[in-house]
């Protein structure tokens, strides 16, 4: 399964990237192929300043070899060596009005033991309903495709249970689904090849609808306040970067998934009333979105 997973990882890279470039209208990825010094390698892929894309990137990585005996405790599995393969994917649009995106499928072995994790989360900073209920109705429909192997329901609550900052007591955005451990079976193989493929379908259309809105000076800055939060969540929680840095992968691939451009405001509370406001007291709050 290793093989076969390497090779379809590889073509999904072709595929998204293909599909980014067509919406943003404006930019090509630039592509590094990397080795690993314990084993393996990957392809990076990023897009910046772009047509609508401020930066984003579109990973490819097969990495093989043996974990300190510290990490291979914290993970299913017995003795040292592993392999690991998949696409890691974070977009951050220029205009406050498209969201970011993050999305990651991924297969992993550890001695005797062979699992899938993934799944797909939106992090918008002007939401539209709209986008949203399109967003988890999508991935629903994948799930559902899958019986035997996936539960929208399930996923999404550990898509919100995840994508969570503690320290922060809030949600990332408005989540999407979230998997990991998942035994690798036939089924759930057919599963994630379909959920892989679907990423295209939940975030493309979103951006089309979009990009051609204009925004303000203040608008931006609070896009650049909110993705502060992005940074907290990936350099204090994200599985995908501990993995990826204590296997000794390409840092630079692994810290890819930060935005250019950050603000950090001391203290910030937005006006009473605001759109800024109902992000957090309305749009972050666990909802049914495939429901409407």
């Amino acid at each position: 399964m290793h093989t076969e997973a390497v090779t379809f990882f590889r073509g999904l890279q072709d595929r998204i990237c293909a599909a980014l470039e067509r919406v943003d209208g404006g930019g090509t990825f630039r592509e590094d192929t990397w080795q690993r010094p314990g084993g393996g390698g990957g392809r990076t892929r990023v897009l910046a300043d772009a047509g609508v894309i401020e930066k984003g990137g579109v990973n490819f990585s097969e990495v093989f070899g043996e974990l300190t005996p510290e990490f291979s405790r914290q993970m299913p599995g017995d003795g040292l060596t592993f392999t690991a393969t998949g696409v890691s994917l974070v977009l951050h649009p220029r205009s406050p009005h498209v969201p970011t995106v993050h999305a990651n499928f991924r297969y992993l072995t550890h001695g005797s033991k062979a699992w899938f994790g993934g799944g797909a989360d939106l992090t918008p900073y002007y939401p539209v309903r709209e986008d949203v209920v399109h967003f988890h109705r999508t991935w629903k429909a994948a799930c559902d495709r899958h019986p035997g192997a996936a539960d929208y329901a399930a996923m999404k609550r550990e898509c919100d249970d995840y994508f969570f900052l503690k320290h922060r007591n809030e949600p990332r955005g408005v989540g999407g689904i979230f998997f990991d451990y998942m035994p690798a079976t036939p089924e759930s193989w057919a599963f994630v090849r379909d959920a892989a493929d679907t990423f295209v379908a939940s975030y493309v259309p979103i951006v089309e609808r979009r990009k051609g809105a204009a925004w303000t000076a203040d608008e931006r800055a609070f896009q650049e306040y909110r993705r502060g939060r992005y940074v907290e969540f990936n350099l204090v929680y994200d599985r995908g970067t501990v993995f990826g840095l204590k296997t000794d992968g390409r840092t630079e691939s692994i810290l890819m998934s930060l935005p250019p451009v950050v603000r950090y405001v001391y203290d910030y509370r937005p006006a009473p009333g605001s759109r800024e406001a109902a992000l957090t007291e309305e749009w972050l709050k666990p909802h049914d979105w495939a429901a409407g």
